[in-house]
């Protein structure tokens, strides 16, 4: 019984702030977002090196499109698009796949990681793994492919006789953003399948790289075998392909129907689910080095 006159003291409440779950989404970003501060910070100390990798970075990839431009010295058309529609193929393709390649480009280092048993130590700290493995080396001088990508977009875009619609106006970004999204699924299951290959960078920069390139030429230039593939397996045509051919007003070579041109977002979503599902197998199957 409590003493006479003395009433028992109420439980203070938890002044704490609210910490999110481990392994929740905003753990996720926090721990991301400290480990690219992290290498942020590392790469500006020697700023003039940033400055000459990224235009380094900016020109290589720069390459590709003036081979695009010598080509169209010789030519009117290419696959029945002119130079202003390729460039906005090849603006739209490179510009998603910067943005991915600067979040997510270090996961192509998880083979090594696995083969010589460093992975350890990712799951030995109290952080979300896959956010580790994101962060890891992140490499601020990939923005020279994304500037050098969206250089492109902009003159396409001054120069395309396009007649604009809020829908298409809207799509633009949409598009730009879902195509990043299911670079970003492609690289995550990229890394999963690592888990049980041991290595399989390669592969995956022929579907991540060799896609961006394929993605910068009209559809009509390839075998309607593979156009199907990058539709319905690999779903890469959303990443441009299909909204690029509805703000372009031009046909789609599989007549599929016109709605489909707009399913990007759900596409990005399910490819990102799919992805998430292959890395929690991989994570669960993998057994370290044995040493």
């Amino acid at each position: 019984m409590a003493e006479a006159g003395l009433e028992p003291r109420a439980a203070a409440p938890d002044a704490r702030p609210a910490v999110p779950e481990p392994g929740g989404i905003a753990e996720s970003i926090r721990v991301y977002r400290l480990v690219v501060g992290m290498w942020m910070r590392s790469t500006m100390v020697y700023r003039a090196s940033f400055v000459m990798t990224a235009l380094g970075n900016f020109a290589a990839t720069a390459l590709d499109f003036v081979t695009i431009v010598l080509m169209f010295s010789h030519i009117d058309a290419l696959g029945g698009f002119t130079l202003p529609e390729v460039a906005f193929l090849y603006g739209t393709a490179s510009t998603s796949f910067g943005l991915t390649d600067l979040l997510l480009g270090s996961m192509s280092r998880l083979g090594s990681r696995v083969r010589d048993g460093t992975f350890d130590t990712l799951l030995l700290r109290p952080a979300p793994v896959l956010a580790q493995v994101a962060a890891d080396r992140f490499a601020l001088r990939r923005l020279g492919r994304i500037a050098q990508g969206a250089l492109v977009l902009c003159w396409a875009l001054l120069r395309l006789d396009v007649d604009w619609t809020p829908l298409k106006v809207l799509l633009l970004p949409v598009t730009l953003l879902a195509g990043a999204a299911i670079f970003c699924a492609i690289y995550v299951a990229g890394a999963a399948f690592q888990f049980w290959a041991g290595d399989a960078a390669e592969i995956q920069s022929s579907v991540t790289y060799g896609g961006t390139t394929m993605l910068q030429y009209p559809p009509g230039l390839f075998a309607r075998e593979l156009v199907r593939g990058v539709t319905f397996v690999v779903p890469l045509a959303f990443v441009n392909w299909l909204p690029a051919l509805r703000i372009l007003g031009r046909p789609d070579p599989l007549g599929l129907p016109g709605w489909v041109d707009f399913l990007a977002p759900a596409v990005a979503a399910l490819c990102c689910l799919l992805a998430g599902l292959a890395w929690r197998a991989g994570i669960r199957s993998y057994r370290s080095t044995g040493s």
